[in-house]
This record gives structure tokens, sequence and C-alpha cells, in this order.
């Protein structure tokens, strides 16, 4: 077998495979008489082999009879045929597993597993595993190898004495072997549910290995270089006195808390994390400044076009007064323009270069970067940031992460556990609380007359879909609500902006729409991040159940910024399933985002939660953030203890866990 299929499924090294545990069991350690066999469950039956034969009944068939089973095989090689043969020429026996059913001609099994045996032979003196398998890996190769990797030799345990007996926690070598050689008799649905204490034994070692992982990363980069910028320069200082709004409380603190690390010798990497609209965007300004103040530069990177354009709007309107030269690099540039931004950034005339990830491509080179600030950071993979960071020159930039997307307790404390946090947690005086409606499709035309009565009052409107055209399911499309609109509200002028129409066609709309000139805007998710039109006090969300709670959050924080009372309409339609029905009960009844993001992970699970973070290579496979929660916190004293104490046991225990994937935890 080529290595290639095996490395599919990550089975690299010993411990790859000592790591490959079973998905269940089935019991071949009993015998069961024909007769006696449990409907719906399989069993292990024996019989001598009598007759062979392949019969033509609608389809080619196998037909094997043996003392009162009947063995069918639809699926077969010429060889079978001949093995059952040899068997019966041999009087031998065979052993086969599988469901027995009452056909035509008495008990049969369809396609059982099954093993040739003289007569006598012992049974086997465990369940047999069952594992994840990719195509062209069977069962038999896969239990092989993992097995052969078992008694390979003792499995060291990496975790000292006292630490297993502080933790109640069984050895691990006992532990591997249990899973995948449990004797008869065990509880097997306390390893199939991940509850047996050998179990508990494999988490709380994925668990350690990542917080010390972490820490490790955390430590490794406190000892690196990276340029010491001002938190006193004169670009801050007149940043400070023209700023036309006084910092909230939140605000503060966490400007306080980056400027603190920017004039550390080693690099900043911390999260900035607040609600829609918690003003995270000034404190990501100061922080540029202190770059520039220090003749660094600053790049901040966003994951949409019309994000990076609110950002070059604001840090313009806010910077460029102070004579702060600012580079955005965006797809409507023309080539001469791109050439003049590129060669800015590069002698280090452009203080701060804006952008998508096209920051990261090839051709663009800094001066000397100081920060790099990412936007909704959780978009980004984990490649695209290693990326930025290592633009700078020999040392390495601080880095500043925002995400308006709360991040909850327990994802914080495991795999945001390496970075220093900050949390904005109040909004500017002057935003106002969003109120949610919820509408069944049948009441569509109320919803219009909402809209009719907003616009002639001045206001403007969003009308968000699912998906741009040709979609299945009777869900509405923008370019479908797009025709419609025009023609229900035809005194109004309704605008059209999807993540298909060319970056000048967006900019163009979005313009209009900030002048006012669109009352209502059509639009996919395109608007979820960093549209800010203070106008704007009433948004429909279409096939509202469609959508995430973390996207219906995001969407509805682009209202709410005026001095109007705002309000989001949630348009579902007729059959919700019962998780959908959650979903819009409990954004209906919250405006917390972290209240919402807990529950969109007990919703939905990390994997989703965390976006490209993993890049493929799920940091936990075992253990579950929500179930698990004791082990966590378990986890998390354990390493500091380790760290403190056992150092070489704490790098033992990473490298058997993550091996080379230990880089992807350290951005």
């Amino acid at each position: 077998m080529k290595p290639g299929k095996l490395e599919k499924l990550g089975l690299r090294s010993r411990f790859d495979f000592v790591l490959h545990l079973p998905l269940r069991y089935e019991d071949e350690t009993v015998l069961t008489a024909v007769n006696a066999a449990p409907p719906g469950r399989p069993v292990l039956v024996e019989a001598r082999v009598q007759r062979a034969a392949i019969v033509f009944r609608g389809k080619r068939q196998l037909v094997v009879n043996a003392e009162g089973l009947v063995l069918r095989f639809f699926h077969f090689r010429n060889s079978q045929l001949a093995q059952f043969k040899d068997a019966i020429a041999a009087g031998r026996y065979v052993r086969a597993f599988g469901e027995v059913r009452r056909g035509l001609l008495g008990a049969e099994m369809a396609h059982p597993r099954y093993r040739f045996i003289a007569g006598g032979e012992p049974l086997p003196d465990s369940l047999t595993p069952v594992y994840p398998a990719t195509a062209g890996v069977g069962q038999a190769t896969l239990r092989q190898k993992v097995l052969e990797a078992l008694d390979a030799g003792p499995l060291e345990d990496t975790v000292p004495p006292g630490l297993r007996a502080k933790y109640a926690l069984p050895a691990f070598d006992e532990s591997a072997r249990l899973l995948h050689r449990p004797p008869p008799g065990i509880d097997a649905a306390s390893l199939v549910e991940r509850t047996h204490p050998a179990w508990r034994r494999v988490k709380f070692d994925e668990l350690l290995a990542q917080q010390l992982s972490l820490r490790f990363a955390y430590r490794k980069r406190r000892g690196r270089a990276a340029p010491v910028l001002r938190a006193d320069g004169a670009l801050l200082q007149g940043f400070a006195r023209r700023l036309p709004f006084k910092l909230t409380r939140a605000q503060t603190r966490a400007m306080n808390d980056v400027l603190r690390d920017l004039v550390q010798p080693h690099p900043m990497q911390r999260l900035l994390q607040g609600d829609v609209g918690s003003g995270k965007t000034v404190v990501a300004a100061i922080a540029c400044l202190a770059a520039a103040d220090a003749e660094h530069q600053a790049a901040v990177m966003a994951p949409t076009e019309i994000l990076s354009e609110q950002h070059a709007r604001k840090f313009a309107e806010w910077l460029e007064p102070l004579g702060v030269r600012i580079a955005w690099l965006h797809g409507s540039l023309s080539a001469r323009d791109k050439k003049q931004a590129l060669a800015a950034i590069a002698s280090g005339e452009a203080q701060i270069a804006i952008g998508t990830h096209a920051l990261v491509q090839k051709g663009v080179e800094f001066a000397r970067l100081g920060l790099a600030v990412v936007d909704e950071q959780h978009r980004f993979g984990v490649q695209q940031r290693l990326t930025l960071r290592r633009k700078g020159d020999d040392s390495l930039p601080h880095q500043l992460m925002m995400s308006a997307t709360p991040i909850p307790r327990t994802l914080s404390m495991t795999y945001f556990a390496d970075l220093d946090v900050s949390v904005i947690d109040e909004l500017p005086p002057g935003r106002r609380p969003v109120t949610t409606r919820l509408f069944a499709a049948g009441r569509r035309a109320e919803v219009l007359a909402r809209i009719r009565a907003a616009c002639a009052d001045g206001e403007q409107a969003y009308w968000v879909c699912p998906v741009i055209e040709e979609s299945k399911e009777g869900v509405q499309t923008a370019v479908e609500t797009y025709e419609r609109l025009r023609r229900e509200l035809s005194d109004l002028k309704v605008g059209l902006l999807h993540g298909r129409l060319s970056p000048a066609e967006k900019a163009a709309v979005m313009q209009r729409f900030v002048a006012g000139e669109v009352q209502l805007l059509v639009c996919t998710t395109v608007i979820e991040v960093g549209v800010d039109v203070p106008n704007a006090s009433l948004m429909v969300i279409e096939s509202a159940e469609r959508f995430g709670l973390a996207q219906l959050h995001q969407l509805r924080g682009r209202i709410g910024r005026g001095a109007r009372e705002s309000v989001c309409i949630l348009l579902f339609g007729e059959a919700l399933s019962q998780t959908a029905r959650e979903r819009l009960e409990i954004i209906f009844k919250s405006t917390d985002g972290f209240e919402i993001a807990q529950r969109d992970l007990e919703l939905r699970g990390p994997g989703e939660y965390l976006g490209e973070r993993q890049s493929g290579e799920p940091l936990l496979r075992f253990a579950d953030l929500e179930r698990d929660g004791e082990l966590v916190a378990q986890a998390i004293e354990a390493a500091a203890e380790m760290l403190e104490r056992h150092p070489a046991a704490a790098r033992a225990h990473v490298e058997r866990w993550l091996g080379a994937r230990r880089d992807l935890i350290h951005t």
C-alpha cells in the first residue's frame, strides 16, 4: 500500500497509529447459535462449509451453504469461490460476523466478515475495533498497522506520576491498550460515548498538549526581538487633541493594553475583541500611530474589499490631517496607481498600508514594518497571517488581531490561550440597541409597508438575501429579490450589492448608498462587516433560518449606528427545523454578543466557529469543549505545574501529540 493513503488519515509516526482510536467495536469474543441470533444485531457464528456456487437470481451472487446458514455475496471475486471450495475439501469451518436475517432459504447473512478455521480454535480475547478509514484502506489493514504500532514496545508516560495521581488518571500505556483491545464484558457504551476513564486520559493529554504548546509559543515570542514603538509621540498626541469624541472606558482600557505592549522589545500578540460597533477601529488607528511615531510602518489587513475601504476612509479622515501618508491596496487600482502604492510602501513613504489579503502577496515589500493589524482575524488562514508577520525585517512585527465575533470563555481558554486578550464590552454613546422582530414569509406585505414608511421618513434600509442567484429549495436570491422589489417599491430607489460585482461596481453602489441616493440596498452577506451607514435604520434578513447565529448578529450590527430607533426584521420560511427555530429565538431575545457566541458554540461546535485558525488541522480531535469543561480547567492547571517543575516532560508531551503541527498554534 502507498504511504499516501495512510497519510490522508494523518498516519505517519508510531504515535499517529497509536492515537488512531476506534469509532466503535464489534464483539467477536462470543459464539452465537444461528437460531438464537437476536434480530438487528451483528453476531459471530461458526459453521462447517457445505456448498458454494455462483447463482443468477436477478443478479450474479455467490451463495455459500454452511450448516443451517446461508452466506450471500453480491460483490465478490472469483478467488472467493475457490477459497470456499478449498475449505469444503479440507472440512474446515467458517466464522462469520454479521446480522442474521430470515430469507427464502432460512437464516442468511449478507456480506459478512469471515475467516476459515480448523475447528476448536480459541476465540479472540478482546473486542474488535472499527477505525476511521479512507478510500483504499480496509479495516483489516488498518487494524494490523495500528496493533503493530501498539505492540512495538511500552508507551512511555509523559505525564509525571504526581500529576497522574492528583487528577486520578490511569497510565497512558494501559489506557491506549484498553481502547484498542477492550476485554470482553467491558461497558462498550462508555467507550463509544468516550466517558470511560481510558478516554478521559486521552482527552486530558490532548488538552494538556494544546495548553503546553500555546504556553511554549507565548514564551518563545516573548524571547524574540520586536521594534520598540512609541506611546507618547507627536502624532499620537495630536490625534488625542483632534479626536471629535471621547473614548469609552473600555476603549481606553484596550488602548492602554495595546500601547503598553508596543513599547516592549518583544512582539505583541494581542486579540482585541468587541461586539459590532463597539469602536475597535479607533484603537487600531492609535496602535498604527504608535508605529508611525517610531518611524515604523503599520499594515492593516481586512477580509473584504468593502471593509478595507471602510478602514481606508476612516483612517484618512482621522490621520491625514496629521500628515500621515496612507496607501490603500485594492482591486480597483489602475496598474500605474498600484505601482505607485507599492513603491510608497517599499520606500517607507507610506506609513500605513491598508488592504485585503493583497497585502501578503508577492511583490508587496515593507521598508520597516513594525505593526500588523488583522481585522476579523478568524476569516484569515494561518498561513496568510504568518506571511504578513514575515514581511518585517529581522525583528518580528507586533500583531494586533481584531474580532467582532465575541469568543466564548471555553474557546479563549483553549484555542486562544497564547494570546493576550483585550475586550471592549460597552458601546459608544449614541449607539442605540436594535429591536429584532420575527416575521413569517407570509407577512411580507407588512414588511414592505414598513420599508415604505421608513424611507418616506428619510431613512434607509437593507434587504439581505442568503445567495446571489440560481438558488434551489425556494430560497429567495439577491438578483430575484432585487427585480421583485424594484417592481413592488417602484417609488423607491433600489440598489443591488453582491460578491460577484467587480470592486469598482461594489464601490460605486456603496458610495450611492452612503450618499443617500439609494434608499433600499438589496445585498448578500458582503455587508456583514465594515459597512457603516448611520442613516440606515431598518434591515430585513430574508430566509433568516439559513444563517448562523454569529452571522445574524454581525448583520444586525450594521444598523443602530445613528440617532434613530433601528429595527431588524427576520423573515423566515414555513418549515423550520428545531435548530433553526432555536437560532431565531436566541437572536430575537438577546443583543449580547458574548451570550450569542456561547449559544452558537453549543449549537455548532468549535470547528465551524474558528474558521481557518486550524488551517485544516483539527487541534482537538478527542476532547469536547462543552462536555469536558472540567478537564479543560485541570489541563490548564497541570500545564502551569509541568512547565515549572517538569519542563523536559512538557516538551516530550508536546512533541508526542503535535509533532509537525506545533507551528500552527504559534499564529
